[in-house]
């Protein structure tokens, strides 16, 4: 019986015969040029294409025999679509373009896909970075959960959509710096590594309660938490 074949990023569909694929696009932003290989590869192999609400492109009906050839003309890396891993990290148009942004959440979240897109875990675990309160990312259903506000970043943990939804829990605010949101984020994801725990974190924070959760993650940092 087939299965996903997770390591060329290849997701069994329903028929039980073809694959989707679907290469990286951190943060949704491309180029037209990327657009239109991806569109010529489609084209050439038959493909269905989606976009999709971890902002890629899914490449749908792709044989297993052709999943090889197909990555090597896209020349792009595969998006963490499956797997324990982080996947791709959701961004708002932030400052860059929106005009009810107040912080920089492209800046941000790509620095952080760089960074964590595709790192093994002990489950799956999803990001999120928007740019004002209106939080177009979806950041209070994300594992970690990015939000700018005029003063800065609040940082969510906990939160996740599925069978059985959960609002995350806001950990800290830091000041509008980056490098103290990837601060924070890296306490995050080193402790959840080394917490022995194969759950996503919400279930982890239900069960301690953010008040320990945030004291077992960020110890004296904890103090500037809302």
């Amino acid at each position: 019986m087939k299965k996903d074949i997770r390591e060329k990023g290849a997701i069994l569909q329903r028929d039980r015969e073809t694959y989707a694929i679907a290469p990286h696009i951190p943060g949704g932003i491309t180029t037209t040029a990327t657009l239109r290989k991806i569109c010529d590869v489609a084209d050439k192999y038959n493909l269905q294409m989606k976009l999709t609400s971890a902002q890629r492109i899914a490449l749908f009906g792709v044989k297993e025999e052709e999943i090889d050839a197909i990555w090597d003309e896209l020349s792009e890396k595969p998006g963490a679509a499956i797997g324990l891993c982080v996947r791709s990290i959701k961004i708002c148009p932030g400052t860059t373009q929106c005009k009810r942004a107040v912080q920089d959440s492209i800046s941000l979240g790509l620095r952080m896909d760089a960074i964590y897109h595709a790192m093994p875990l002990p489950n799956k675990l999803k990001m999120g970075v928007s740019g004002c309160m209106l939080s177009c990312a979806e950041v209070a259903i994300k594992d970690i959960g990015i939000m700018g506000t005029p003063k800065g970043w609040r940082i969510l943990v906990g939160g996740n959509a599925g069978p059985r939804p959960r609002l995350a829990d806001l950990l800290v605010e830091t000041p509008a710096d980056e490098a103290a949101v990837l601060a924070v984020v890296e306490q995050i994801l080193d402790w959840y590594r080394q917490s022995g725990r194969e759950v996503r974190i919400g279930t982890i924070v239900e069960e301690m309660g953010i008040e320990q959760f945030r004291d077992a993650v960020l110890g004296k940092q904890a103090t500037s938490a809302a």
